[in-house]
This record gives C-alpha cells, structure tokens and sequence, in this order.
C-alpha cells in the first residue's frame, strides 16, 4: 500500500517545487519582457517616424546613420520626470545655481571677453550681463554641454507620450541639422533634453537662430564661444528683448497682500504697486520708472516675491520655468556688479 502512493507524493512535491520556481521566476523576468515589448513598440513609433521624416525632406542616407541602433533611454524619461525646476523650491535651485565661484567667473568672463561682447551687443542688441549669466546657468560656461545623444534623447522622448509632439518637431529639426550638413552627426550630443551646445539651444532654436560670428564657415555652438554667445543674443533679440531695462527686481509686499494680484496675467505701473504697499527688499519705495511690471511669488504666499518686467517674459520663452529665469537675472545682476 505504501508503494502506491509514493508517485502521487513525489509527483505532488515536483509539481510544488515547479510551481515555486515558476513564481520566484517571474518578477525576475517581468522587466526584460516589459523591455523586449516596448523595444517592439519603440520599433514600431520609429518606422512610422521614419517615413514621416522622408516626406519632410530627409535623406535615407541621414535616416540610416542617425537611427543606427536606436533604443529609447530609460534615465532620458527619469531625468524628464525629476526636472529640479519643478522638484527644488526656488532658494533650493539658487542655492544650486548661484554661488561666489560662479559670480566670480561670470565678472572675469565679461572682462576678458569685453571685445567680444561689444561686437556682439553692437549686432544684437541685448547687454551683456544677460549673455554671460544664461552661459553660466546653462552649462557652467561650456564645461558641462552633456555628452548624450541628440538623436536618440530626443527620441526618446518623442516616443514618450507626456510632451510627445514636442519632441517630435525637435527630433525632425535635429536631423535636419544633421542633413544640411551644419553639423555633423557624431557631434550631436548635449543634454537629456535634447538641448546643444555652449547656450544649450534646442534644434528648432539652432536652425531659426545660430550664427557663424566667428566667420570661420561654419555655425559651432559648442566649440566657439563667439557662435554661442552672438546666437544666444540673437535669439533674444528676435524674441523682442529691450536692451534698455532689465529683467525686475525682488521685492517685499505686504502681510494681508492680495493673492489676486500675482502672475503675469497682470500687467501694473510701478507707481500703482507703491500704491498697494510693494516695496524694494531694503523697505525704500520703488524706483520711478515709465514701466510695467508683473508680481510673481514662485513658491506660493510664503515665498519671496519680484516684480518682473518684459524681458523676464523673454526669459521665460528660453525657458518655461520661473525658478530658471530669475536665477538668470540675478546672476546677472551679480556679475553686472562693479
């Protein structure tokens, strides 16, 4: 009777120990098939990519180079989802974006490179101050471009279905780059955005506004700091910078200050916010300038307040962050400094 139902006993047991093993093996192999699935559907987006790049004029040649082993990135959609303009609040970005060492460097850039700047300010009109601080904020004044793939950052994110379209234009604007001939492939890297160069530009930003300042025959917003610096100030001009007034200022408004009146739907005369008891930082009234300006408070109620003025606008268009914009005007406040 015993040996009857030894095979039932071990045929129980084998089934157990299959039964384990298949469940310990599963959510070891949950992530290579997830990875195998979105490879297939990454494959798919960039077949149907491809064909909408040939009908916009890109060459199969251009097609074939940049999209040779092409894999969407996974730290490009984790960098895009821990952006530090949206994590950090605004004295935790400064305090990341704004130190002695970084003052320091932006005043002995602007001496050194004074010829430069003039010529540059000569020919597009905006002060220097501004040119130097978005150099410094961007990429520490062209130490840290970034080393990652244009092409496949971008398409990585173009894939991504959070700001798709998006990315779709700039991956379209990135190969053309690449097919004029501007520059070459191999040189594309930059950020995990898909940003280039010593001013980070976009590619659709490249194409509208880079130039050659150096005269050397070819547009190097990576290697040449006169293409980088006369491109950034020619993209400001464009986007309707005033060279003469400067970007606001940051200012103390009262306890019971009315939250209606915040943002940049709100245009006001500097006299009316004297007259609804804003103030400079110190306490002394505001300046008496023909000017308008707008009230913005980055972190809420509790956080600081600026009083902002067209050109902060312009900065905001370089960069939709609030948090990005003054840290680009107050550095150059800083570095304007005598």
């Amino acid at each position: 009777m015993r040996s009857s139902h030894m095979p039932f006993t071990w045929l129980s047991l084998g089934l157990a120990v299959l039964l384990l093993s298949v469940n310990l093996m599963l959510p070891q192999r949950a992530p290579a098939v997830e990875q195998i699935a979105d490879q297939v559907r990454f494959t798919q987006w960039l077949n149907d990519f491809r064909e909408e790049a040939l009908a916009a004029g890109i060459s199969e040649s251009t097609l074939h180079h940049a999209f040779a082993d092409l894999k969407p990135l996974p730290h490009i959609l984790e960098s895009d989802r821990n952006q530090p303009e949206v994590k950090r609040t605004l004295d935790e970005y400064l305090e990341n974006t704004i130190n002695s060492a970084r003052i320091s460097k932006g005043r002995e850039l602007l001496r050194e490179n004074w010829r430069l700047l003039a010529e540059t300010s000569k020919t597009f009109p905006v002060q220097s101050r501004f040119l130097i601080a978005l150099w410094g904020i961007e990429t520490d004044f062209g130490r840290n471009q970034g080393e990652v793939s244009i092409i496949q950052a971008l398409a990585t994110l173009a894939f991504d279905a959070r700001r798709s379209s998006y990315f779709r234009s700039e991956l379209l604007s990135a190969l053309q780059i690449i097919d004029r001939q501007i520059v070459p492939a191999g040189q594309m890297k930059g950020s995990w955005a898909g940003a280039m160069g010593q001013v980070q530009f976009m590619p659709s930003v490249f194409l509208q506004n880079a130039r050659d300042f150096d005269k050397d025959g070819q547009i190097d917003i990576r290697q040449s700091k006169a293409d980088a610096l006369a491109s950034a100030a020619n993209y400001l001009r464009g986007l309707g910078w005033v060279s003469g007034w400067t970007w606001g200022r940051e200012v103390k408004v009262p306890a019971d200050f009315d939250p209606a009146l915040n943002g940049l739907d709100l245009k006001l005369r500097i006299a009316d916010w004297q007259k609804l008891g804003v103030r400079q930082v110190d306490g002394d009234a505001l300046p008496k300038a023909a000017i308008r300006a707008s009230l913005i408070r980055p972190d809420g109620p509790a956080g600081r307040s600026f009083l902002v003025y067209d050109n902060y606008r312009k900065l905001l268009s370089w960069n939709r962050s609030h948090k990005f914009a003054i840290a680009v005007g107050l550095l150059a406040d800083q570095i304007g400094k005598p």
